[in-house]
C-alpha cells in the first residue's frame, strides 16, 4: 500500500511572528527617519497601515508614508521567510481600509532560501550614510545584481554613469533644493525633525553628516550637520541612480518602497554606502524634468548615490517594535476578496 504524502499547509500567523518580524521591518528608511508604519494581525494575516500622523508636516506625506511602508512590508516578508513562515504581499487591498497599505498573507511553509538569508543578514547593517564616500568604482557586477533588484520588485533602476550625466541630474536635484528652500514650511519641518543623539526617530547631527556647502555636488538636508574638515569634500563624480516604477498610483509607491529596500540591502550586502536625495521627487516639476532626462516613459521614484564608505557613518535609531504593533482585529467582511 502506497504511503500517503502530507502536504504542509498554511497556518495563521501569531503575536509571535509578527513581534519577531517587527524588530526587522522597523529597520526600514524612511523620510525624516519618521517612521510611518503601523502592524498588526488580521485574521491570519499580517497588515501594514499607513500612520500618517507621523507626517503632520511633510507635503509629499502620501507619497512618503507608501514608500516608507512598502520598505517596512520587504523587511517583514524577508524576516517571515527567515522564520520558515513566507508570505505573499498584497499591495493596496481590495477591502480599500485607507490605513491599509499592504497585507501580508501566509504561504505554504519552507525553509528560506539563500537569497532570503543574505537580505536579512543585511537588513541591521543597512542605514544611510551622509558622509563623503571614496573615489573607488563601483564594479559593473555589482551594478547590475543593484538592478536586477529593483528589476525583481517591479521597479526600474538607472545609474547615471560620467561626469556630464551626473552634473546634469545635480542640476535637476539642486534645483528642486532650491524650491524647496524657499518655503518656509519646509525649512520648519527640517527642524522639527532634528533631534538629539538618543532620540528614538529624526535625524541627529552626528547621522546626517556635514552640514551642506555650495561646492557639493548633490544637495544634503540641512539638519545640523556637523561642519566639515578640510579636504573632507564629497565626491565629485559620484555614482548616482534613479529608481522609478511603471506608473505613479498609490499601490506604484508601495512597490517602489519593496523595490527601494531590495535595492538598498542589496547594497548593503555588497559593501556599498548609500544616501538618498528624495528634492526632486516632492516637486513635481523636477520629478517631470528628471523622468524627461533619463528618456523614461515611468516615474522616478527616488534618487540615490552609491558608493564605498570612507567611513561607516551613523544609524538612526528607532521606536521600539512594541510601540508601533496594534491590537489583533478580525479580518473582516471584504477581506475575503483579496485571497
Amino acid at each position: 500500500m502506497e504511503a500517503t504524502k502530507m502536504t504542509p499547509t498554511t497556518t495563521a500567523y501569531t503575536a509571535d511572528d509578527l513581534s519577531a518580524a517587527a524588530e526587522l521591518a522597523i529597520r526600514a528608511p524612511s523620510m525624516h527617519n519618521s517612521q510611518p508604519w503601523r502592524f498588526g494581525l488580521a485574521g491570519d494575516t499580517i497588515e501594514v497601515r499607513l500612520d500618517l500622523t507621523r507626517l503632520p508636516d511633510i507635503p509629499a506625506a502620501g507619497w512618503a508614508g507608501r514608500v516608507s511602508c512598502g520598505a517596512a512590508a520587504f523587511n517583514l516578508r524577508v524576516a517571515l521567510a527567515v522564520l520558515g513562515r513566507p508570505a505573499n504581499v498584497i499591495v493596496q487591498p481590495l477591502d480599500r481600509d485607507p490605513a491599509v497599505v499592504a497585507r501580508l498573507v501566509p504561504d505554504e511553509p519552507r525553509p528560506a532560501s539563500g537569497a532570503e538569508r543574505t537580505l536579512y543578514a543585511a537588513i541591521p547593517r543597512r542605514h544611510s550614510n551622509r558622509a563623503p564616500f571614496n573615489t573607488q568604482t563601483v564594479p559593473a557586477d555589482v551594478r547590475s545584481r543593484l538592478r536586477e533588484a529593483a528589476r525583481r520588485e517591479g521597479g526600474w533602476l538607472d545609474l547615471i554613469i560620467g561626469a556630464n550625466a551626473v552634473n546634469a541630474l545635480a542640476e535637476v536635484v539642486n534645483a528642486a533644493n532650491r524650491v524647496l528652500q524657499r518655503d518656509e514650511a519646509y525649512a520648519g519641518e527640517l527642524a522639527r525633525w532634528r533631534r538629539a543623539e538618543t532620540a528614538q526617530d529624526g535625524v541627529s547631527a552626528r547621522a546626517a553628516g556635514y552640514a551642506p556647502e555650495p561646492q557639493d555636488v548633490l544637495p544634503m538636508r540641512a539638519f545640523g550637520g556637523r561642519t566639515r574638515p578640510l579636504g573632507r569634500d564629497y565626491e565629485p563624480e559620484p555614482l548616482v541612480a534613479v529608481l522609478g516604477t511603471p506608473t505613479d498610483r498609490d499601490g506604484d509607491q508601495v512597490v517602489a518602497g519593496q523595490a527601494l529596500q531590495r535595492v538598498l540591502l542589496t547594497a548593503a550586502d555588497a559593501g556599498l554606502a548609500v544616501s538618498m536625495f528624495s528634492q526632486p521627487i516632492e516637486v513635481a516639476a523636477a520629478r517631470d524634468r528628471l523622468r524627461t532626462a533619463l528618456g523614461r516613459h515611468g516615474v522616478p521614484q527616488m534618487v540615490f548615490r552609491i558608493g564605498y564608505a570612507r567611513q561607516p557613518g551613523y544609524p538612526s535609531l528607532r521606536r521600539p517594535a512594541s510601540s508601533v504593533i496594534d491590537p489583533p482585529r478580525g479580518p473582516g467582511p471584504d477581506r475575503a476578496a483579496d485571497r
